[in-house]
C-alpha cells in the first residue's frame, strides 16, 4: 500500500480523480468499481468536468458500485442506484446499461449476490476499485468482523453505520438496516484500488487501517495486503499517521507520482 498526503480535500479530491481518468484514458474499455458518500461527490463533480471540458470518454466504461441497500428500489431517491445517477451516469456519455448495482429489492438475496459476483468476473473482473472508510473501518458494508475472504452477500448493518447515514434519510428510522456488499475478498481482487478519505473525523480510523494490524475489526486493514493500492488523504485525515513524513517524500521523488506534482 502507498499513503499519499494532500494539502486538503479539493487536493486529494483531484489526485484520485486524475488516477480515475488515466485508468479511463489508457483503457477505454476499463471496469471501474465504485463508491458512494459525501466524499465521493467531489470526486465524481470532478469526473464530470473532465468529460465535458476535456472529452473524458466514459461511452466504453464498465462500472460495479460496492453496496446497495436492502429493500430500496433503483428510483428511491435515498437508494445508491439513485445517487450514482444524480452524481455521475447522468452528466457523461456512459451507456447506463454498462452500470451495475445490486438489485435491493431482489426477492432471492442470496442469489443476487451470486449473480452480481458472476456478472464482474463475466466483465473480466474490476480493473480499478475506488473506496471511501466508514467510521469503523468499513469499505462498502464489510462491517467489522468481516471475512477476509468474504464474497458478496447481504450483511446486517452496525449502529455505527447507521447513525452514520441516517441523516440521508428524512426519517432517520427508515433507513434500511441491511446492505448487499461485495465482499472483502471480492475488493481485494480488483487489480487496482484507490482509497480516498479526507477530513479529520476519519484520522483515527485511518491511522489504524493503514498503520495498524490487519484485523477483521477493521475491514479496511486487509487493503495492506493489495499489491497496488493507493490510499490519498488529505492533511485533515493524517492527522494520526506516523509516518507523515515518508508518505510526503513518497509523492515528491518516486517516479509514479511525477505526472501528478
Amino acid at each position: 500500500m502507498e499513503v499519499i498526503i494532500r494539502p486538503d480535500p479539493t487536493a486529494a479530491t483531484q489526485l484520485a480523480a486524475a488516477l480515475i481518468a488515466d485508468q479511463v484514458r489508457t483503457k477505454p474499455s476499463s471496469v471501474l468499481g465504485l463508491a458512494t458518500g459525501a466524499t465521493m461527490e467531489r470526486l465524481y463533480a470532478e469526473l464530470v468536468r473532465q468529460h465535458k471540458e476535456e472529452g473524458l470518454d466514459f461511452s466504453l466504461v464498465r462500472t460495479f458500485n460496492l453496496d446497495e441497500y436492502v429493500g430500496l428500489s433503483p428510483e428511491d431517491p435515498h437508494s445508491y442506484r439513485h445517487y450514482m445517477n444524480a452524481q455521475l451516469f447522468n452528466h457523461i456519455n456512459i451507456d447506463i446499461r454498462n452500470t451495475h448495482l445490486p438489485h435491493g429489492q431482489a426477492e432471492d438475496l442470496k442469489l443476487e449476490c451470486r449473480r452480481y459476483e458472476a456478472l464482474m468476473q463475466a466483465c473480466g473482473g474490476v480493473d480499478l476499485q475506488l473506496l471511501g472508510i466508514g467510521r469503523s473501518g468499513h469499505i462498502g458494508f464489510n462491517e467489522p468482523l468481516s471475512a477476509l475472504q468474504s464474497r458478496t452477500r447481504d450483511k446486517a448493518l452496525t449502529p455505527t453505520t447507521i447513525e452514520q447515514n441516517e441523516g440521508y434519510f428524512p426519517t432517520p428510522a427508515d433507513m434500511p438496516r441491511c446492505g448487499i456488499t461485495m465482499g472483502v475478498g471480492t475488493i481485494l481482487e480488483a487489480r487496482d484500488i484507490v482509497m480516498l478519505v479526507t477530513g479529520s473525523s476519519k484520522a483515527a480510523v485511518i491511522a489504524k487501517a493503514v498503520e495498524g494490524p490487519i484485523t477483521s475489526m477493521i475491514s479496511a486493514s486487509a487493503l495492506q495486503m493489495h499489491p497496488h493500492c493507493r490510499t490519498i488523504v488529505d492533511e485533515a485525515a493524517a492527522t494520526d499517521l506516523t509516518q507523515q513524513e515518508y508518505y510526503h517524500w513518497i509523492f515528491e521523488n518516486e517516479d509514479e507520482w511525477r505526472a501528478y506534482r
